[in-house]
């Protein structure tokens, strides 16, 4: 649960020695050691009734008094010329074939300069000049997302008559999305459904959960397209459709089946696969968005498009069963 403040807390003696934003990111266990480092500057934190340093070594008997959240100034996405490929633009949109690592627009948990600089958006911004409206100063054009570690095609309105529309084709599910998997072991059936609500995790809030009541519906669809018995292990390659579109969807789901995305160790995975004499690892996730089909908002005419795999993601397959 979120924190609810003021806090205060007493540093025991075997505790001492640790630095005031470490000791505190460990003890409050929804905010980030950089969250910390904010509220500690903007002075919500108090030692002995006194400003200190994130730095503050303790020693063990003081008193800390949290009082509440840093003030932020608003987030608002900035232009910035980074690389993009652009796969598809008119008028009314466009449609990017984002890499892996690139984060869709700014997040408010993270520092200002992870927040503010190399997203998606900014990237947008300086390539087409402008962007609908709709999704307010920090997320203008987006219409749907991927997230960080996912590569692959999302499509962006360029005005707010084509954001309304893009988003109704999203909300009704007349959007086709094909993404493409690994995963670790071998999946047992060839095809399935999965369709565990989805809800946020009440104690690593940047995690969701299929294991709580009351969760948002999520549908899944998943076709065995390989099995791989390599000398790194089992896993399976997977096409992987849709319906909605809930926060870390398919990795929730496929790691509740006990078979995390390989890369992705937030749900489950291990960070590298032993083999003999060998070992492999990947520096993000194998999840990507492989193919997108909609209908254009102005004139309805059908758009469908493929992505290749990156050339990552092909080379880690090669790896896998040399």
């Amino acid at each position: 649960m979120p924190e609810t403040f003021p806090i205060f807390i007493s540093v025991a003696v075997d505790e001492s020695s640790k630095r005031l934003d470490q000791f505190l990111a460990a003890r409050l266990e929804t905010v980030s050691r950089a969250r910390v480092q904010e509220m500690i500057a903007d002075r919500k934190v108090l030692v002995n009734d006194a400003p200190a340093k994130a730095s503050l070594k303790l020693r063990g008997g003081e008193r800390i008094s949290v009082l509440g959240e840093a003030q932020r100034a608003p987030l608002k996405a900035v232009a910035e010329e980074i690389p993009l490929d652009i796969v598809y633009e008119d008028d009314d949109l466009a449609v990017i074939n984002k890499s892996a690592g690139m984060m869709v627009h700014a997040g408010a948990g993270a520092s200002d300069d992870a927040r503010n600089s190399g997203t998606m958006v900014n990237a947008l911004l300086h390539h087409l000049g402008s962007l609908s409206g709709v999704g307010g100063a920090l997320r203008p054009g987006i219409v749907h997302r991927l997230d960080k570690e996912t590569s692959g095609l999302i499509v962006v309105a360029k005005n707010d008559d084509a954001h309304r529309k893009l988003s109704a084709q999203f909300a009704a599910r007349e959007v086709k999305k094909k993404y493409v998997a690994l995963v670790h072991g071998w999946v047992k059936k060839d095809s399935g459904t999965l369709a565990q609500s989805i809800s946020r995790d009440r104690v690593r809030r940047t995690r969701m959960t299929t294991r709580l009541e009351g969760g948002r519906a999520a549908v899944t669809h998943y076709r065995v397209v390989r099995r791989l018995d390599t000398r790194f292990g089992k896993f399976t390659l997977l096409d992987v459709k849709i319906d909605t579109g809930r926060t870390h969807q398919i990795r929730v789901h496929v790691a509740a089946m006990a078979h995390p995305v390989v890369g992705d160790t937030m749900y489950g995975a291990p960070r590298q696969a032993r083999g003999k004499n060998a070992v492999i690892g990947l520096q993000r996730n194998f999840l990507h968005s492989a193919e997108l089909e909609f209908k254009h908002p102005r004139t309805g005419a059908v758009i469908a498009l493929k992505s290749e795999l990156p050339r990552e993601l092909q080379e880690f397959l090669k790896r896998l069963e040399e």
